[in-house]
């Protein structure tokens, strides 16, 4: 099929290269513009603008869309069979979402009507579901509201979000490819999204990752899990700002502490840390302007005492 494909991140980037790897025309390549990494010195492209232009595809970065008349005529002159969108991170206009021949379709990370929204990996972490999986929708005007045309489960495990990222771009990849067939010869299904069941998985601050002792360590380590790499689930320590990520580590069901945030003990490789309702184990950390590590490789420099209290 004649294609356009819109993306930006490394999910994005694993189905484009699958398109492209599986015989489909892929036309041209929309994604966000670039942007200064670091401070400012180096321009960061996107993964999907790098792949495109290994592949030789043209690339289009709109900073808005719908104020951006040329990217609408390019696309109609194209004339696609069918527009590709996978976190794009813009709203498609309803103007260009009728441009293909067969619309526009969305590979998105979960299984619909179940979060709906910009970060429906991490929440499906957060919210300790057992399985999450891939949803090919027709797009319409709303926020992942649109028909359902096939889906697939990816079992969650105890992965963190790389590795259930990995593991959901590698299974969207596939259904797609299987799935485009049927929308071109006319056998595709389109069912209708059940609104009363749905979810929604907002965008992430960095602040979400602050570790809540107050709560349950259960939830806690969900959260080390979901916010692996960014932003980190983090405490501050010492008299300052200075804050720990808390990299892996597990929940550990001791009942009820007086103190949450207290280091409750320290082993050669470990360090607890009490919640209100249970304690975090930790295993491996990060502070500032540090690569990740071990806790026994971090101890055997620095020191961390039973007593100490994170906040």
């Amino acid at each position: 099929m004649k294609t356009v494909f819109m993306g930006t991140p490394e999910f994005a980037e694993v189905i484009l290269r699958g398109l492209a790897e599986g015989g489909h025309e892929v036309l041209l390549v929309l994604t966000q513009p670039d942007r200064k990494n670091g401070r400012g010195k180096h321009v960061k492209y996107s993964p999907v603008k790098e792949t495109a232009l290994e592949l030789g595809i043209p690339v289009l970065q709109p900073e808005n869309l719908r104020n951006d008349e040329t990217v609408t005529e390019t696309l109609k002159a194209l004339g696609p069979d069918v527009l590709i969108v996978a976190s794009y991170g813009q709203i498609l206009p309803e103007e260009v979402l009728d441009i293909p021949k067969y619309g526009a379709v969305n590979v998105h990370a979960s299984l619909l009507p179940k979060l709906r929204g910009a970060s429906p990996i991490q929440h499906a972490i957060l919210e300790g579901l057992e399985e999450t999986g891939i949803t090919i929708m027709k797009m319409d005007a709303g926020l992942d509201t649109g028909d359902m045309i096939s889906r697939c489960a990816v079992r969650i495990g105890d992965l963190n979000y790389t590795g259930l990222h990995d593991a959901l771009a590698e299974a969207g990849r596939d259904l797609l490819l299987e799935t485009l067939p049927t929308i071109e010869n006319g056998t595709a299904k389109y069912e209708k999204q059940d609104g009363s069941q749905s979810s929604y998985a907002p965008v992430i601050r960095k602040e979400d990752g602050h570790i809540d002792f107050t709560g349950h360590a259960g939830r806690e380590v969900l959260k080390i899990r979901a916010f692996d790499p960014w932003p980190g689930a983090f405490a501050y320590f010492g008299e300052g700002d200075e804050a720990m990520k808390f990299r892996a580590g597990k929940a550990l069901d001791d009942g009820r502490h007086e103190r949450p945030g207290e280091v409750i003990s320290v082993d050669n490789n470990t360090f607890t840390v009490a919640c209100s309702e249970g304690s975090l184990l930790i295993s491996e950390i990060q502070v500032p302007g540090k690569k990740r590590c071990a806790v026994g490789d971090y101890l055997r420099g620095h020191a961390l005492e039973k007593g100490w209290v994170f906040r």
